[in-house]
C-alpha cells in the first residue's frame, strides 16, 4: 500500500523575515540573467512615457523599487529602478508584468512571448520532436478543432502572434498612408481555415503558427488548450482528441490525461508515463504517531480508513494531487476542512506543530531539515509541500511475523509531490542506518537493505536524496544546505514557483 500528504503555512505568521531571506535566496535555474534583464528594460521602457506621478504608482503596481523624482528624469527612474532589482527577483517582475491588465502600455506579443517562455522554462515537458509534431498535426481533424469560431481564435490568440504583423511606427504610418492595411495571420487563417474550409490542413495551420519550433512548455499548453473545455464543447470530443494526441506523444513518454474537471468538462493535462509514479496517489498516509490500524471500508473503491487508536494520530491525504503538484495552499486548506482550524491569527501553526510531532525522537536531524526548509524557503502558498514520515508500505503482520515475504522500509522520512507526476524522497541517514549495537559496530546488512531499497523506489519512480545526519546537526547547517539544495534539485525537475 503506498501513500502521501502534507499542509500549508501562511507567511506572514510563521516568517515575518521572509522578505529578507527571500533577498537572499538563489533563482531557480541558471537562467541568462542579462538576456532577462534585457527583455525586461523593453517591457518597462514605455513606463518613461508617464508622468512622474503616474510613474511612482507603477512601480507600486509592477513591485519595483520606488525612485524619487529627485533622482533624474523618467527613463533614468525606471532605469534605476530595474537595476536595483535583484537576479532573485527578475521572474517575479516578469510576472507581474504579464499579469496586469491595466498596464499602460500592454506588452506586445512578441516580447509577451518572450517572456512567457523564460517563465514557462522549467515546467516544461520531455522534449517533443518537430517529426512529432508532425505527425501528430497531421492526424488531428482541423474541421472538429475549430468548430467553435471564437474560442479557437481566443486560444490562438493567447499562445501565438496572430495578430501582427509586428511593424514599426514608420512601417505602419506608411500603409495607412497607402489606404492599405497591412494583411495579419489572424487575416489568412479567417480566409483560409474558417471561409474557404479546406484552403489548409492541420498542418499547414500549425506551420503558420510556428507551432513546429516552438518551445516544448507553449506546445504542450497549445495541446491542452486544443482539449480543453474552453475550445470543445463535447466532451467526446475532447476524449476523441486527446486519445488521437496520445497516440503520437507516448512514444516521447509523455501524454494527455485527465487530472480534474471544470463545469462538468474534463480537464487534460500533458504529464509523463515513464515514471511508475504517474500513477495518480490514491491516499496518503502520513505524520502517523505509530503503526496505524488500517482497513478498507470499501476494498472495489479503495477507501481506506484508521480504526483505534487517538483520533487524529494518523493523518490521511486523499484529495486529488493536483497537476502543480502538492503546495503548501493545498494541505493547509485540507487541515483547515478536515480539522477545522480557521485561526486567523496563526493559521497553519497547528498543522505545522503537528508534523513536528510526528517526527522520531531519536532523529534531530529530521526536525532540523523540516525547520530549514520552514526557514530557508520562504514558507509560501506555492512552495512545494514537504510531508514526514509517510507510508510507504503497510502490512497488517509484523516483520518477524510476515518472514522473507515482509516488505521492508515502511516508511519515508519525507516526500514531495512534484509537478508531472514527479515524487522526490528525502531521507536523513543517522548511524542507526549501517550500525549496530548502538552504533559500535558497523553493519553490513543493514547498508545493504538499505541501498536495496533505494533501488527498488527508484524503479517505482521516486528520486530519492540522502542527508548524512551530521550535515543537519543544527537548523542553521540544514540552512544552508538546503539553500543550495532545494534551487539545484527544482532546476533539475524542471519546478517553477
Amino acid at each position: 500500500m503506498r501513500a502521501i500528504v502534507a499542509g500549508h503555512l501562511d507567511v506572514e505568521d510563521l516568517l515575518p523575515d521572509v522578505t529578507a531571506l527571500c533577498d537572499h535566496l538563489p533563482m531557480v535555474g541558471s537562467r541568462d540573467r542579462l538576456a532577462l534583464r534585457t527583455l525586461l528594460d523593453s517591457a518597462v521602457a514605455p513606463l518613461s512615457n508617464l508622468t512622474h506621478t503616474v510613474l511612482s504608482r507603477a512601480f507600486d503596481d509592477l513591485g519595483m523599487p520606488q525612485i524619487p523624482q529627485s533622482a533624474g528624469s523618467k527613463s533614468m527612474r525606471v532605469e534605476i529602478s530595474l537595476r536595483q532589482i535583484p537576479d532573485a527577483a527578475l521572474l517575479q517582475l516578469a510576472e507581474h508584468i504579464l499579469q496586469q491588465q491595466d498596464f499602460p502600455f500592454p506588452v506586445r506579443p512578441p516580447l509577451r512571448h518572450q517572456l512567457e517562455d523564460v517563465l514557462w522554462e522549467e515546467g516544461s515537458p520531455p522534449g517533443i520532436p518537430k517529426r512529432t509534431r508532425r505527425e501528430l498535426a497531421r492526424a488531428l481533424d482541423l474541421p472538429e478543432l475549430t468548430e467553435h469560431h471564437d474560442r479557437f481564435l481566443q486560444l490562438l490568440d493567447r499562445l501565438w502572434v496572430i495578430q501582427g504583423p509586428d511593424l514599426s511606427l514608420d512601417e505602419a504610418s506608411a500603409f495607412l498612408l497607402n489606404g492599405i492595411r497591412p494583411v495579419s495571420l489572424k487575416d489568412r487563417i479567417e480566409r483560409h481555415v474558417f471561409r474557404n474550409k479546406g484552403d489548409w490542413s492541420t498542418e499547414d495551420l500549425f506551420d503558420s503558427l510556428g507551432v513546429f519550433e516552438a518551445r516544448d512548455a507553449r506546445f504542450a499548453r497549445f495541446l491542452e488548450g486544443l482539449v480543453s473545455a474552453d475550445v470543445l464543447l463535447d466532451e467526446h470530443l475532447q476524449e476523441k482528441t486527446a486519445s488521437t494526441i496520445n497516440e503520437h506523444l507516448r512514444g516521447q513518454g509523455i501524454e494527455l490525461r485527465q487530472t480534474g474537471s471544470d463545469g462538468g468538462y474534463p480537464v487534460f493535462t500533458l504529464v509523463s508515463t515513464r515514471l511508475h509514479s504517474s500513477r495518480k496517489p490514491k491516499n496518503i498516509v502520513f505524520a502517523s504517531l505509530g503503526k496505524p490500524d488500517i482497513r478498507f471500508r470499501s476494498s472495489v473503491d479503495n477507501d481506506i480508513e484508521i480504526v483505534g487508536g487517538v483520533p487524529g494520530s494518523t493523518l490521511i491525504y486523499d484529495r486529488e494531487i493536483p497537476a502543480e503538484g502538492l503546495r503548501w495552499r493545498h494541505l493547509h486548506s485540507w487541515w483547515q476542512d478536515t480539522h477545522g482550524r480557521h485561526d486567523a491569527s496563526a493559521p497553519g501553526e497547528a498543522l505545522y506543530q503537528r508534523l513536528l510531532k510526528s517526527l522520531p525522537g531519536n532523529s534531530p536531524g529530521q526536525r532540523n531539515l523540516i525547520e530549514a526548509y520552514r526557514t530557508a524557503r520562504p514558507f509560501c502558498a506555492d512552495d512545494l509541500a514537504l510531508l514526514p514520515e509517510v507510508w510507504l508500505h503497510w502490512d497488517p503482520k509484523t516483520v518477524k511475523e510476515r518472514g522473507p515475504e515482509a516488505l521492508l522500509r515502511s516508511r519515508m522520512d519525507f516526500l514531495m509531490l512534484l509537478p508531472f507526476g514527479q515524487r522526490i524522497v528525502l531521507e536523513v541517514d543517522g548511524v542507526q542506518h549501517y550500525t549496530r549495537d548502538n552504533g559500535r559496530t558497523p553493519d553490513t546488512t543493514k547498508y545493504a537493505d538499505m541501498v536495496a531499497a533505494d533501488r527498488d523506489l527508484r524503479l517505482r519512480g521516486y528520486e530519492v536524496f540522502r542527508f548524512g545526519h551530521d550535515e543537519l546537526k543544527q537548523v542553521e547547517d540544514a540552512k544552508k544546505l538546503l539553500l543550495q539544495f532545494i534551487p539545484d534539485m527544482l532546476h533539475r525537475f524542471k519546478v517553477q514557483l
